[in-house]
């Protein structure tokens, strides 16, 4: 019967024990996310629930195993495991923790701050510093647990005398991943590029959507996402539409007749844009940058509060302003000249010939009447 009872006691008591202990915890968690709703912390710290018991349940079973006395001849095996799951859960535990307060610590400053972009790069900086926090906890667990095994304990010593030799060995395979991983870093506390950040790379447009270590997202405008090495923005010139402001100015260009009204394009180019919401209101201007013997090329100038009121702007001037000629001065827009040319006169008063045989002469008839 003590055989029986003891295993029930010992095992079941620490499962109880555990979720007594869980169940606790969350609930006060639960009061203090109720009473404190201007923090998220204690609802992010809810998330960390599973690891904390599971901690609990393989600490209090890794102590009171031995007293149960079952399997015993397996007794070292089911150490190490109860020993291993131990150091994973803490390792998940600790990682939970600080992304929580990681978390917590970004939404407090998105809140009082104001401006955008600041919001954004301390968005970055969170990001990879709690990918960096994952990463190296992984590592500390990982090695934690094979310093549980004697023979990797005997092994280390021979791994430390060559640690110089496979540092370099490793240094030059990894060569592409280490630069890419101190981009990543460069990126974050540069602040070069910030995750929202409105790019042009490639002759590409679109927003950074994500940045890890050694790679980074762009999402274009029609919603393809383009994936590149962190390095490339270190070591390559990119367009950021978002860096010092998220103000633009747009450039409409149009190809015209030279008989195209002026001052009337102008004022129907403010009546457009007073008509138009995604316009801020800066500046607007038009004027002529070209021309050709056919046409002339006139520019407009419009501003809007960022690259996605700028698109607006633009595409809502172009259609507007070649309705508005089409529809009141069709003149004004390019078109082919078929007709014949109006020829000098010549010094005698009549046209200069046309088939390079000197003046026609007085009863020469026209080549229009032939």
């Amino acid at each position: 019967m003590e055989n029986v009872l003891r295993p029930l006691i010992v095992i079941g008591g620490s499962v109880v024990l555990t979720l007594l202990i869980g169940w606790a915890t969350d609930l006060l968690m639960r009061k203090a996310d109720a009473r404190h709703g201007e923090t998220p912390l204690w609802g992010l710290l809810r998330r960390a629930r599973i690891p904390y018991q599971l901690v609990i349940c393989a600490a209090l079973l890794r102590g009171s195993y031995d007293s149960a006395k079952v399997l015993e001849a397996h007794r070292i095996g089911i150490g190490k495991t109860l020993t291993l799951i131990l150091i994973g859960a803490a390792a998940w535990l600790t990682i939970r923790i600080a992304a929580a307060v990681v978390e917590t610590t970004y939404t407090r400053y998105s809140r009082a701050q104001r401006d955008p972009a600041r919001v954004r790069r301390v968005r970055t900086q969170v990001t990879l510093i709690t990918r960096v926090v994952t990463a190296v906890v992984g590592v500390v667990a990982v090695a934690a647990m094979l310093l549980t095994f004697p023979a990797m304990r005997a092994a280390g010593a021979s791994l430390l005398a060559s640690a110089g030799i496979l540092g370099i060995v490793a240094g030059v395979a990894a060569q592409s991943t280490l630069s890419n991983m101190f981009a990543g870093l460069q990126i974050a506390f540069g602040d070069m590029v910030r995750i929202g950040d409105t790019v042009v790379v490639d002759g590409e447009w679109g927003t950074v959507e994500e940045i890890t270590l050694t790679f980074l997202t762009v999402r274009t405008w029609d919603e393809r996402r383009i994936t590149m090495p962190v390095s490339y923005f270190t070591s390559k010139p990119f367009e950021n539409w978002s860096r010092g402001g998220a103000q633009m100015t747009g450039i409409v260009y149009w190809h015209l007749d030279h008989s195209a009204p002026m001052e009337a394009m102008r004022q129907q180019l403010r009546d457009i844009l007073r008509d138009c919401p995604a316009w801020d209101g800066r500046a607007c201007d038009l004027t002529v940058t070209d021309s050709t013997p056919n046409t002339m090329q006139v520019r407009a100038l419009v501003t809007a509060k960022d690259a996605d009121d700028i698109w607006t702007v633009r595409v809502t001037v172009r259609e507007r302003m070649l309705r508005w000629l089409s529809d009141h001065h069709p003149y004004a827009l390019p078109r082919v000249n078929t007709a014949d040319a109006a020829l000098p006169q010549g010094v005698n008063g009549h046209r200069p010939s046309l088939d390079g045989d000197g003046p026609r002469r007085a009863h020469d008839t026209p080549r229009a009447d032939r």
